[in-house]
């Protein structure tokens, strides 16, 4: 994909910003999960980081990368694989910083956060919105 520099940098701070929304949907059910229904905090990390997953989706596919691709459910799959790897590496990070480095919980997945979405903008970029 030939792309100037400005426009990349442009896709990457929308990107951000629907991140954000994400992070702050994935928060809210993250807290709610585990502080008000005591929930396991894997199982409340997952959840949250799902649901802003398909929030992140429709945003970015509408908003971020203006795609058209008409094969939506195939676009969605490749984006919750991306979504499903980055689970993975969001739940090994917590553990790590939780279990091993003994962080604070939030502290922790806010650090997770970050470096998963650096994953997330440059495989969704390569794979999952280019046609």
């Amino acid at each position: 994909m030939t792309e100037s520099v400005p426009n990349l940098f442009f896709k990457f701070l929308k990107f951000g910003l629907v991140g954000f929304s994400g992070l702050l949907l994935d928060f809210g059910v993250t807290y709610i999960a585990k502080e008000k229904l005591r929930w396991n905090k894997y199982i409340a990390n997952s959840l949250g980081f799902l649901l802003a997953s398909g929030s992140n989706y429709y945003l970015n596919r509408v908003w971020t990368f203006h795609s058209l691709d008409p094969e939506i459910g195939w676009q969605f799959s490749k984006f919750l694989f991306v979504a499903v790897v980055g689970l993975l590496l969001n739940n090994l990070i917590v553990y790590l910083l939780t279990d091993r480095a003994r962080l604070n919980f939030y502290i922790a997945k806010f650090g997770a956060i970050v470096l998963v979405f650096f994953w997330n903008f440059s495989v969704n970029y390569i794979y999952t919105f280019t046609r």
